[in-house]
């Protein structure tokens, strides 16, 4: 992916250095026997990923400098607490560490009023969900975490969803390379004759996908997992969800 000559905290973003996974665990090595050059070189050497993550967030009118800035703080965490035994690529770690910590912080700058004890609940269930993550590496159900807090799947549904940012009307929910599903066209009167026979129309182009297309969507878009959980649950490489997926969602385009 090119980067366009940019002064981001005062850093050439067009000149970012990338590290090889093989230096990256190097220098991981090296950080946890308290090498402090080498986490600065491992830091250094990410930040065009940090880079990648906030490009999901400029659309939000956020300063990127300030969004770069808690960036970084979210992968000097996912550096001080990678754990190197687990058969997991530092990216893939780091990406959701870099993502949570400027949700955290668009939460807490939030401009909608939330009552302090909802706020309470929903930072408590994001700590939960970070710490069940951590130990079994894949995203844990509302359930779990309900669970582990001792409290109802509705409250904590509540509370999470009392602090979720504003969703922009033009913000796209799904593009095949050509034409882009945007918010908006999601939404509409329900009851309207075309949405009836579209949900028709819909439902008999599933009918159509094979087991194993209708079980990677059923996975994806009605249970809400990631590509590299459905790849596991089933399986397969997350390449091979990722072309299958396509492939069933380009079978129901064609039959609507």
């Amino acid at each position: 992916m090119a980067y366009c000559k940019v002064e981001i905290c005062g850093v050439n973003t067009s000149k970012l250095k990338t590290l090889k996974e093989k230096e990256k665990m190097e220098l991981l090595t090296k950080v946890k026997l308290g090498d402090v050059s080498a986490r600065d070189k491992l830091v250094n050497g990410n930040l065009r990923l940090v880079l990648s993550v906030i490009q999901r967030f400029v659309n939000r009118g956020e300063n990127l400098d300030d969004l770069f800035q808690i960036g970084c703080i979210g992968l000097i965490k996912a550096i001080d607490n990678f754990d190197m035994s687990q058969p997991v690529r530092f990216s893939t770690y780091a990406v959701p560490m870099i993502q949570g910590e400027i949700r955290r912080y668009l939460r807490d700058f939030s401009s909608i009023r939330v009552s302090r004890s909802l706020k309470d609940i929903a930072y408590k269930a994001m700590q939960v969900k970070e710490r069940l993550t951590n130990e079994k590496l894949k995203d844990p159900t509302i359930e779990e975490i309900a669970k582990e807090m001792n409290m109802e799947k509705q409250k904590v549904v509540l509370a999470l969803e009392a602090i979720v940012d504003p969703v922009s009307l033009y913000e796209p929910v799904y593009s095949d390379g050509g034409d882009t599903i945007y918010v908006m066209d999601q939404i509409g009167d329900k009851n309207t004759d075309e949405s009836w026979l579209g949900e028709i129309v819909l439902k008999q182009a599933i009918r159509g996908l094979n087991v194993r297309e209708k079980a990677i969507l059923d996975l994806r878009f009605f249970q809400g997992k990631t590509q590299v959980e459905v790849a596991n649950e089933i399986g397969i490489s997350q390449a091979q969800v990722s072309r299958l997926e396509k492939g069933a969602l380009t079978k129901i385009k064609e039959q609507i």
